[in-house]
């Protein structure tokens, strides 16, 4: 059994390393020639007996034909008619190799041999007088179906006819010839079709696996010729289809790729003015302290100094005045720079109360007109940190934008808190510019600030909308899922405490 599967899997592997063309083509050209052969065998078996049994069939005619003329002849002892009688027998058919008379005592009277008859032809075949008897003999000429008739029920003598097969085996042999020249002409022109055949089905196939080695050298852009719409055909449409699928694919990886590179190198920029930033307000602070709260402290060194050395109480007393008024600036100046690296109001009362008190500086700063709409912070619950922090800070940028490119006279800053997100919404009159365009740009630093906006949202998993027209103003929305994480007012006085 093990053997047999061995030689199954060496027959599969060779037929399997052959192409199919090969396959197709052998297949309907062993089909003909199987069909073909196994046609003109039966063919040639069944003509052959059918023209065997009509031989039989005219030698059993013929031989008794000839018995029944022989009676009289035979009786009168005419041999010449006898003669002519056997004569005519071999003249008038074609398949009667001989013919011969034998009387009762199975002596030869006349015979159509000539000069020498076979010795032991006489005794080869009898009969019994009730019938003719057939009988084939094997001779040096070939087979002789040999009829053996009675003449008066075999009293008078016996008629003895020799037919030969030549002919029929001619018959058969031509028979045959044209059988097999129909297998060769039909072989031939089911090779002509099994070609033609293999070239309409292989050629989509051939294409097929031409587009699919592009493909897998990385090009996107061939298709499949479909050639019809057939299986092969529609296996060509779903391979196309697929290919349409990989390079709109490609065309979003490639994009998405740009995407990121693009943001990556936002992202750069962003941090650099992160950090450009943070120097810059490290710059500012440390001037602000040596050029204000620094000349302040010095005047209140001086002013003290100038108390201690004073003639009269009423003149240290002017003194100690004006010590007490550039205490009281340096402690506002102090104050101030406090505020703005990071409004204390934010930590202690909120968002709202830290925008309110934001907006009443950037109204004095600016003199544009402000705004502030909130809904759903009434309760005692607080956004989380992080939340109110990213909305101060995009709001605080938008206002920013505002101030420096809208030419804007007023501003309305709407606050939405509703489960399961908070909205904010920046809204001015400016003069409004092209978002997508700004967006799009190619130059980083005109972007910058609106991605930053963008940036800090979507750390937080959130949005940034900027909607902006010539002459219609610029509407900056801003929308943070909250995720259910709140904060107790309570407890977040408790944590500030």
């Amino acid at each position: 059994m093990k053997r047999w599967r061995a030689l199954a899997l060496d027959v599969w592997a060779i037929a399997g390393a052959v192409d199919l063309r090969t396959k197709i083509m052998g297949i309907v050209v062993g089909v003909v020639l199987l069909f073909g052969l196994g046609a003109t065998t039966l063919v040639h078996h069944g003509f052959e007996e059918s023209l065997r049994g009509q031989l039989e069939k005219r030698a059993l005619t013929v031989g008794r034909d000839l018995a029944a003329r022989s009676t009289d002849p035979l009786l009168v002892n005419d041999l010449f008619q006898l003669y002519s009688l056997v004569r005519d027998a071999v003249s008038t058919n074609e398949d009667v190799r001989y013919a011969f008379v034998q009387d009762s005592s199975g002596q030869v009277v006349v015979h159509t041999f000539g000069d020498g008859f076979p010795r032991l032809l006489a005794t080869a075949n009898s009969t019994d007088g009730t019938g003719s008897q057939l009988q084939i003999l094997n001779t040096e000429e070939g087979l002789v179906w040999d009829v053996a008739s009675p003449i008066l029920g075999g009293k008078v003598g016996t008629a003895r006819v020799g037919f030969t097969d030549h002919r029929l085996r001619d018959a058969v042999n031509a028979m045959t010839r044209w059988l097999l020249l129909t297998t060769v002409l039909a072989s031939i022109t089911g090779l002509l079709a099994a070609i033609f055949l293999t070239w309409v089905l292989t050629q989509p196939l051939l294409n097929l696996e031409e587009v699919a080695h592009k493909v897998a050298r990385g090009d996107l852009t061939v298709r499949a010729h479909i050639w019809a719409k057939d299986e092969i055909g529609r296996v060509g449409m779903t391979f196309n289809a697929m290919l349409d699928d990989l390079r709109r694919a490609q065309v979003k990886n490639e994009e998405a790729t740009q995407e990121l590179i693009r943001k990556e190198q936002s992202r750069s920029q962003l941090l650099t003015k992160v950090i450009t930033a943070q120097e810059e307000e490290r710059q500012r602070i440390a001037r602000e302290l040596h050029d204000q709260t620094g000349q302040s402290l010095t005047s209140l060194l001086v002013g003290l100094k100038v108390a201690e050395s004073a003639s009269t109480l009423g003149e240290a007393r002017e003194r100690i005045r004006q010590v007490r008024d550039v205490a009281a600036r340096t402690l506002q100046e102090v104050r101030t720079l406090a505020w703005e690296l990071r409004p204390s109001l934010l930590d202690d009362l909120g968002l709202p109360a830290a925008l309110d008190r934001y907006l009443t500086l950037y109204k004095q700063q600016y003199g544009i007109e402000v705004d502030l709409h909130s809904t759903g912070f009434e309760h005692e619950d607080r956004l989380p940190s992080e939340v109110e922090v990213t909305l101060y800070r995009i709001i605080q940028e938008a206002l920013t934008n505002v101030a420096r490119h809208a030419k804007a006279h007023s501003v309305s800053i709407v606050l939405d808190r509703r489960p399961p997100e908070v909205v904010a919404v920046v809204e001015d009159d400016g003069q409004g510019f092209d978002a997508a365009k700004v967006l799009r740009s190619s130059d980083v630093r005109s972007r910058l600030g609106l991605y930053g906006m963008q940036e800090r949202a979507s750390l937080l998993g959130g949005t940034v909308l900027i909607e902006s027209s010539h002459r219609q103003g610029t509407t900056v929305r801003v929308a943070i899922p909250l995720n259910g994480a709140v904060i107790r007012q309570s407890e977040a006085n408790h944590e500030v405490g």
